[in-house]
């Protein structure tokens, strides 16, 4: 008993390193990323960007960090400082949570669930909660629309997600994110990924991701003229800075979702070459400078043209897809079958 108890607290030391070690990286990232994005803004309007702090301004994000940090927390009167403090630490702790399914590796992953993707679901669904509390707790009718335009933006965007995600399933076979990056080995490389049959939901699920973490130009939500910064602008310091990590971190895990889904996670593109975890963060930062360009070259879109395309446009295609992968996938189940049947008459 007392060796199970011993392994089991050893089990649980393990784990809880593991966490802390995925997190403290994540958000190391997290503050060069920012600056990575800055900089391709900045060089897109020809300027310099972060420049002062530190060597080539690489610990302007740091600064910016602690300035946040020693900020004097106002609260709005009459607002309900529980529920104005506790919707900030909801949008920083459910996507730090999500990445616990992430492979980085073969065997690279905090928790190899065969239900990784209904877990994926589960928790990001629950971020429209932290940001309609954090917009109605601050007893401001501005925030208060801000997080209503970001919650129906979420939610219509993430149906798209949800179905693209499925043709993507039934291609591979299992919910289990590992499994769908071996699914996409092959002798061809970057060839044998999924991004080249799903190669249409591919460009829907980069729009609908960019829509769903209310980047440009889909960033509605956040209006200078009559909203400022949304449904966070009555949140100062520390409470403001856990919003915009938790922001960020989703465009981040975002980009860490397209790759295993789409772009064979830590699978080399050439063959020959050996897989790891290198070639899992390529592909995310890759894909994170693809969303800072489009933050940078596109116009931001009107809110009704945000809804149109997300139900009108999105949906029925995303929808569409499923029933003709689901199609093709019968349809080869049924012909191995005939085959089989042949050879074997």
């Amino acid at each position: 008993m007392d060796g199970f108890f011993d392994a089991g607290f050893g089990l649980f030391l393990l784990i809880l390193a593991e966490c802390l070690l995925v997190t403290v990286l994540i958000l190391v990232a997290l503050a060069f990323l920012m600056y990575a994005d800055r900089k391709i803004w900045a060089a897109v309007q020809i300027r310099r960007g972060p420049n002062v702090v530190g060597p080539w301004g690489l610990l302007q994000s740091f600064a910016d960090f602690l300035k946040y940090i020693v900020k004097e927390v106002v609260v709005p009167s009459g607002a309900d400082k529980a529920v104005y403090f506790l919707a900030p630490m909801i949008s920083f702790v459910l996507p730090v949570i999500v990445w616990a399914v992430i492979p980085w590796a073969p065997g690279w992953v905090i928790s190899d669930m065969n239900v990784g993707i209904l877990f994926i679901f589960a928790i990001s669904s629950l971020h429209v909660y932290a940001i309609i509390t954090g917009g109605w707790a601050s007893n401001s009718k501005y925030p208060f629309l801000g997080a209503l335009r970001s919650a129906a933006q979420m939610i219509s965007y993430e149906v798209s997600l949800g179905l693209i995600i499925v043709g993507v399933l039934v291609s591979a076979g299992s919910l289990n994110l590992s499994r769908i990056v071996e699914a996409q080995a092959g002798d061809w490389g970057l060839f044998s990924w999924f991004w080249l049959p799903h190669l249409p939901m591919v460009f829907l699920f980069f729009f609908s991701s960019l829509a769903e973490t209310n980047r440009p130009p889909f960033d509605l939500p956040e209006a200078e003229s009559e909203l400022v910064a949304g449904y966070q602008v009555e949140h100062s310091s520390t409470p403001f800075l856990l919003f915009m990590i938790g922001e960020l971190m989703s465009v981040v895990f975002m980009c860490a979702l397209i790759s295993v889904l789409f772009f064979g996670g830590w699978l080399s593109p050439i063959p020959g070459l050996p897989d790891g975890v290198f070639w899992m963060v390529a592909k995310m930062a890759f894909f994170f400078f693809l969303f800072a360009m489009v933050k940078a070259i596109v116009p931001r879109y009107r809110y009704d043209q945000l809804m149109r395309i997300g139900w009108k446009v999105f949906l029925p295609l995303s929808l569409g897809w499923v029933a003709l992968v689901g199609l093709f996938a019968q349809y080869g189940l049924f012909w191995g079958a005939y085959q089989r049947w042949i050879v074997g008459g």
